[in-house]
C-alpha cells in the first residue's frame, strides 16, 4: 500500500496533465479512446515494474483491478475536463467550484451512454417505420 500511495503521489500529477492536454482534441471520441487506453498503458507498465522491483504479493490481481479503476477514471477525469473542470491554466476556476459541480458530471458521465442507447434506437425505429418496415 505504501508503494502505491508514494507512486501516486509521484506520477498522479502527470497523467492529469497529459489528460488535460488532450480535453480540446478532435474528434471527442478519438481523444478519449486514447486518453483511455495509452495513459493507462504507460501508467501501469511503470507501475507494474516498481511493484515487481518491490515483491508485491498478489502482483497480477492488483494491477489488473488497477488498470480498470484507471481506465474508468481517466475516462471521468477526461470527460470533466472538456467541460472546464478539474483544469489547470486558462479557463479554470476554483478547486471548489469545480468540486460542486462534480455531481452534475459525475450524473451526465453515468447517463451519457444510456441516452446515447436511447437516441441511437430511437432513430433507427423512426427510420425503419418511415420506409415501412
Amino acid at each position: 500500500m505504501k508503494t502505491e500511495l508514494v507512486f501516486r503521489a509521484v506520477t498522479s500529477g502527470f497523467y492529469g496533465a497529459l489528460t488535460q492536454a488532450f480535453r480540446e482534441a478532435e474528434p471527442a471520441w478519438a481523444a478519449a479512446l486514447t486518453v483511455m487506453i495509452l495513459l493507462p498503458l504507460a501508467n501501469h507498465s511503470i507501475e507494474l515494474l516498481v511493484h515487481w522491483m518491490r515483491g508485491t504479493q498478489k502482483l497480477l490481481p492488483s494491477i489488473l483491478s488497477s488498470i480498470i479503476l484507471t481506465v474508468f477514471s481517466t475516462l471521468f477525469n477526461f470527460y470533466v475536463m472538456r467541460r472546464g473542470t478539474l483544469i489547470v491554466g486558462a479557463g479554470r476556476t476554483s478547486l471548489a467550484a469545480d468540486l460542486l459541480r462534480i455531481p452534475g458530471h459525475a450524473f451526465d458521465f453515468l447517463a451519457w451512454l444510456p441516452r446515447y442507447l436511447i437516441r441511437r434506437f430511437s432513430r433507427t425505429s423512426k427510420s425503419d417505420r418511415s420506409h415501412g418496415h
